[in-house]
């Protein structure tokens, strides 16, 4: 009886060493290519920006007139008043190797400060939505969070309002149109947004 379970741990090791040795050529590699593509990313030229997709901040669409004398809500929309001056752009999933190798290495930094301004907009939106929500002015935090989705936004508490002020209006057609958008957002919360949303539509 022993020889059997000998065999079994001997095959048990080659098995494991194999594998250790397969998961060590895998990681290589994947360090190997990431540091080439790096490289290349760094000699990559300068390119135009025109064709970045810029987001404005509709004042026309946003209450700014609304609590404007509550000192938080004040804040907030100096917040958008300030980023409002500068480009907004979303790099959501995008890593800063490939935006190198898209719009050039003496790029990046000014990429950087787009994608900060949006991260800002979306959460400086996804707090006023909510401000405004808890004091009752339900209408208007609608119209701030589906903006906030036409940006394209993977703040899944926005959503999560969203889809609650939809249920309480009837609108259960409006959960479901969402659901392909959140589908197809380039971030790793895809999933977890869209269960939201389907989570809501049970209710």
């Amino acid at each position: 009886m022993k020889f059997p379970i000998f065999a079994s741990f001997i095959v048990f090791c080659i098995w494991l060493g194999y594998e250790i040795k397969k998961h060590r050529r895998i990681e290589s590699k994947a360090y190997e290519s990431f540091w080439e593509k790096e490289a290349a990313a760094n000699n990559t030229r300068r390119k135009p920006l025109d064709d970045l997709n810029y987001i404005d901040i509709p004042f026309d669409r946003l209450p700014m007139d609304l609590l404007k004398d509550d000192p938080v809500v004040a804040e907030y929309h100096e917040t958008l008043k300030e980023l409002s001056k500068s480009p907004i752009v979303n790099f959501t999933g995008i890593s800063n190797t490939d935006l190198k190798l898209m719009y050039g290495a003496p790029n990046i930094d000014l990429l950087s400060r787009y994608d900060q301004s949006y991260t800002l907009l979306v959460r400086t939106l996804q707090n006023l939505a909510k401000a405004l929500y808890d004091k009752g002015y339900v209408e208007e935090a609608c119209g701030i969070l589906e903006f906030a989705v036409e940006t394209r936004t993977d703040i899944s508490a926005t959503y999560k309002l969203l889809s609650s002020i939809y249920l309480e209006n009837h609108q259960t057609e409006k959960i479901k149109a969402l659901i392909p958008i959140a589908q197809n957002l380039n971030t790793s919360l895809s999933s977890y947004i869209v269960s939201i949303l389907e989570n809501a539509l049970e209710q």
